[in-house]
């Protein structure tokens, strides 16, 4: 399935299941929301927090998960200038992947590779990281501590690059593709 294709099934989807009156888990349009925007990436940076917080500890079994939602955090940022609502981590990172590819923003491609959910068991992701952290058995991993400072930067670029899209004067819009699409 093109990314094209895979963003408005994500639209599609979350407009009938929101019809039907049930929790969506796809894409919604909403109005654009910089207030939204800028809580997220304050979230974003209070992960960033508790990383070192949970460093100190030694519990490095709850940093994966900070990570990987600090970068979440500053893709739901950058939807939510765009006007977009999500409940899906596959669709948001997919319409980020999309309107990169379009040239509306520009988001570095490890960015969001990081937040994108894999089905196939050979590609992994940020998210089998914060999955592993949250479900397996281990508290302290010399895994975790030996990419910290990297991951801690790379996070950082994550909410530099989404502050510079939210706070620009570039107005983002939802390409006519798409909204033609949930016509």
């Amino acid at each position: 399935m093109t990314m094209e294709k895979d963003v408005k099934e994500c639209f599609r989807m979350a407009s009938r299941e929101d019809k039907k009156g049930k929790k969506h888990k796809g894409l919604l349009l909403a109005k654009s929301n910089i207030e939204s925007a800028k809580e997220y990436i304050t979230k974003a940076n209070e992960n960033l927090e508790y990383c070192e917080i949970y460093l100190q500890r030694g519990s490095d079994y709850k940093i994966p998960e900070e990570w990987y939602y600090s970068l979440y955090y500053c893709a739901l940022a950058i939807l939510a200038k765009f006007g977009i609502e999500s409940r899906s981590q596959r669709c948001t990172a997919s319409f980020l992947k999309y309107a990169k590819d379009k040239g509306l923003i520009e988001y570095d491609d490890e960015l969001i590779d990081r937040i994108m959910v894999y089905k196939e068991k050979e590609k992994k992701s940020d998210v089998d990281e914060r999955e592993e952290g949250r479900y397996s058995s281990w508290i302290q991993s010399e895994e975790v501590r030996s990419k910290y400072d990297m991951m801690m930067a790379l996070c950082r670029k994550a909410i530099a690059q989404a502050k510079e899209i939210v706070f620009s004067n570039k107005p983002l819009k939802i390409p006519e593709e798409i909204r033609m699409a949930l016509s």
